[in-house]
């Protein structure tokens, strides 16, 4: 079995080309940044399209217009987690999922420091998505067909954010690869499960959290700790041992 990501091919606007059709290059634009999300028509940015089908404004510039808008922060922002928000714009702006917890607490930091602007110009002014997509070529998955040094956990990862694509980013507030980030873990390659009754959904697993922490009064001592949590109170524990100087061991679905 193929994955269907290997398959797409960037889109691109070309200079000096009459015969492209802008309505396919900003509908693309807007699956990819806004996740698939149904757009309507008075939500769309008329004056970035303007702007771009004049020349005024490169495919570079428009996504990062629906970056900016408050359309994008409505959908990923106000109503998610940060680490939810965090890997929506890895997905959206760099075409990959995020690749360590160290990328996470970076991008926590940019957010809190400069701000939401400054936390969405920090992916379209990276240098990796300069050499990746350039000016005028809308963000897609990357992927080992796109990216050779692309490693296997980062496919699997990005596999797994772009998993059931005909469905829509904005459907959920939850993230998708916490557990295997803060864990250091590989993320394995689950299929779509087909079922009459439904997607099964996530919010009713548990999960166990194996951490050490320092032992009070000792620098060499260390104590094991262990917590059981839902799957809506994962997110939250994580930030509170982290908070505390705990390390993170394991996180597993019990």
């Amino acid at each position: 079995m193929s994955f269907w990501i290997t398959d797409l091919r960037p889109v691109e606007l070309r200079e000096r080309d009459p015969d492209q059709d802008f309505n396919i290059i900003i509908r693309q634009a807007y699956k990819q940044v806004l996740g698939n999300a149904y757009l309507l028509e008075g939500e769309r940015l008329e004056t970035a399209e303007s702007l771009l089908r004049n020349g005024d404004l490169t495919i570079r510039g428009f996504v990062r217009a629906i970056g900016q808008s408050e359309l994008y922060r409505s959908f990923f922002f106000e109503q998610c987690s940060q680490y939810r928000f965090i890997e929506m714009n890895c997905k959206h702006f760099l075409g990959r999922a995020p690749l360590d917890q160290a990328e996470i607490s970076q991008h926590v930091q940019i957010y809190n420091n400069l701000g939401y602007e400054a936390e969405i110009d920090s992916y379209i002014d990276s240098e990796e998505y300069n050499n990746a997509f350039g000016e005028n070529i809308i963000p897609c998955p990357r992927t080992e067909s796109n990216q050779r040094t692309l490693l296997n956990v980062g496919f699997n990862r990005t596999y797994a954010l772009y998993n059931g694509y005909a469905s829509s980013d904005n459907i959920t507030n939850k993230a998708t690869l916490i557990s295997d980030l803060a864990a250091n873990k590989p993320t394995p390659i689950v299929f779509p499960k087909r079922s009459s009754g439904g997607t099964p959904g996530t919010n009713n697993k548990r999960f166990r959290i194996k951490a050490t922490k320092a032992s009070v009064g000792s620098l060499n001592r260390f104590s094991n700790q262990t917590y059981n949590v839902d799957y809506a109170q994962l997110n939250a524990k994580i930030k509170n041992l982290h908070r505390t100087g705990a390390k993170i061991v394991s996180i597993t679905e019990i």
